[in-house]
């Protein structure tokens, strides 16, 4: 099958993809720190045909995520196909189990099409007045993760008071949301813009949310919580876990999700300096992988999708119109110019 490869750079948002073609996104080489377009490609090639037993899914929406810069260090393979959760619909079936016309969510994404097997794919559930794209946000695998950290990880009761780092990312917003919903005490956050603390403390249900820049995250957190935290949502890592692990009281729990702060870093990882505490404070800190969960997704949805159509919760989501633009996207979230989860739709989509 013959292809042609472009560099990501070439690549604009408003790239329209030929009907007879398909475009993937490859890795071309390792970054060493913050990676750049220069570590993607675009592939083109002919359009994917369906075999015996299996489907053509033409795909709609392309989550991206931190994880995918962690696993650019050496889990993706070079010069072949990067995956991800994507939503796609069913387009030419060669199987019963996946009728054409379905929407499906898989993991074979940065790509336009793809070729599954039904044990690949999972029928996208259609709620009323829920867009399609909260399958890729608060219902899928980031409001997964939150509602996991929260209920089976940490165990949240009512009135406990719970700190959260990148709060404003995919997870951070889920977090809040959903901790509000199930009647946590004080919600404090932290991020990196003024603008961002000032979102989520109007539409996400925050009490109290810094900007990590302004100075100690030990100090920050100190003062937006001076009676201290009962739990800790971490996304991050370093210097905020450290001033977490002060700040908790005894009995307190850390959920740990992922560590932002050491995925570009070409330095030394950041070195705690009160890890006695955990055994003073008789602390607990566990970290879990959200796909072994995946049981607990219909009570996400049971809990979740009434608040959605209700307008108690809505979508903390940044889209990014087209395929093309896929890897700015992905640059842009490591950056943090998103708000919420950030979600790539193809051009013309309006599920």
């Amino acid at each position: 099958m013959s292809s042609t490869v472009s560099p990501a750079s070439a690549f604009l948002p408003t790239v329209t993809v030929m009907t007879e073609t398909a475009l993937t996104v490859h890795q071309t080489a390792r970054p060493h720190g913050f990676p750049t377009p220069d570590h993607f490609a675009f592939v083109e090639s002919a359009m994917p045909q369906p075999g015996p037993g299996t489907a053509l899914v033409k795909n709609l929406y392309w989550s991206v995520d931190p994880y995918h810069r962690e696993m650019m260090d050496g889990n993706f393979a070079l010069n072949a196909p990067l995956e991800g959760r994507t939503i796609g619909r069913v387009v030419d079936s060669r199987d019963p189990a996946l009728r054409e016309g379905e929407i499906v969510f898989h993991r074979q994404g940065w790509r336009t099409h793809t070729v599954l097997a039904p044990e690949e794919a999972r029928v996208v559930p259609r709620f009323d007045g829920v867009p399609l794209s909260a399958h890729l946000s608060i219902l899928g695998g980031t409001g997964l993760t939150a509602y996991v950290g929260l209920t089976r990880i940490a165990e949240l009761r009512t009135g406990q008071d719970v700190f959260v780092s990148a709060a404003a990312g995919g997870v951070g917003t889920a977090t809040g949301r959903l901790a509000r919903l199930m009647g946590a005490g004080r919600l404090i956050g932290s991020t990196g813009r003024a603008a961002k603390a000032a979102y989520l403390t109007e539409h996400v249900g925050y009490d109290e949310v810094f900007d990590y820049h302004s100075g100690p995250t030990g100090r920050l957190l100190a003062e937006a919580a001076p009676d201290g935290i009962d739990l800790y949502m971490d996304n991050v890592g370093g210097e905020h876990l450290e001033a977490a692990i002060s700040s908790l009281r005894e009995y307190g729990r850390i959920v740990r999700i992922g560590t932002i702060t050491q995925y570009n870093s070409t330095g030394t990882p950041y070195a705690l300096r009160n890890l006695p505490d955990i055994v003073e404070k008789s602390l607990r800190m566990e970290g879990f992988l959200v796909r072994n969960y995946s049981h607990v997704q219909d009570e996400l949805y049971e809990f979740t999708v009434p608040h959605l159509q209700s307008g108690r919760i809505t979508l903390d989501e940044t889209v990014v119109d087209g395929f093309g633009g896929i890897v700015d996207g992905f640059l842009g979230m490591l950056r943090g110019e998103n708000q919420g989860k950030i979600i790539v739709r193809a051009t013309g989509t309006d599920l």
